[in-house]
């Protein structure tokens, strides 16, 4: 009983063997497109669906003027804290403060790529980017502050 059982379950595996190589030698006989691309000798066409998300990023215009106000909710609703909002007092030309932002930190190793920051950003400030080479030796180059130096907010945004 044993015996027939082996011969069966030898030939249930040389036939799902047979199956696939069908479909390998089919693949190679007929390719009509390559979905295989050859990272990194491509690094210049690759192709990345548009849904892919790299990272957070703070667009800023040519005026070095970016869009948060600094309303935190991109804090708020990051599951495990990669986003902080870092504030300072600006004096305004009447004599009196203003809460402004100074840096929005970006801890990228603690980042699930959950996208709720962008989602949740009433001001459309942050965007994911589609950089994905993160590798580093020290973990501390991981956190970016997306806010570039002596950058301020847009005109007409609140």
């Amino acid at each position: 009983m044993s015996v027939k059982k082996y011969i069966g379950d030898a030939w249930k595996g040389a036939a799902s063997l047979l199956k696939g190589m069908r479909r390998t030698g089919y693949y190679f006989t007929h390719h009509k497109e390559i979905i295989t691309q050859q990272y990194p000798d491509n690094r210049n066409e690759l192709d990345l669906p548009e849904r892919f998300k790299g990272e957070v990023v703070m667009p800023h215009n040519e005026n070095n003027e970016h869009r948060c106000t600094g309303c935190q909710v991109c804090e708020l609703v990051c599951p495990n804290g990669s986003i902080k909002v870092i504030f300072k007092n600006d004096l305004m030309p009447d004599g009196k403060k203003k809460k402004a932002i100074d840096k929005l930190v970006y801890h990228l190793d603690m980042c699930t790529m959950c996208n709720l920051c962008v989602e949740n950003c009433p001001s459309d400030a942050i965007k994911m980017a589609q950089t994905f080479e993160h590798s580093v030796f020290d973990r501390n180059k991981l956190k970016k502050v997306l806010n570039k130096p002596d950058s301020k907010i847009m005109d007409g945004v609140e």
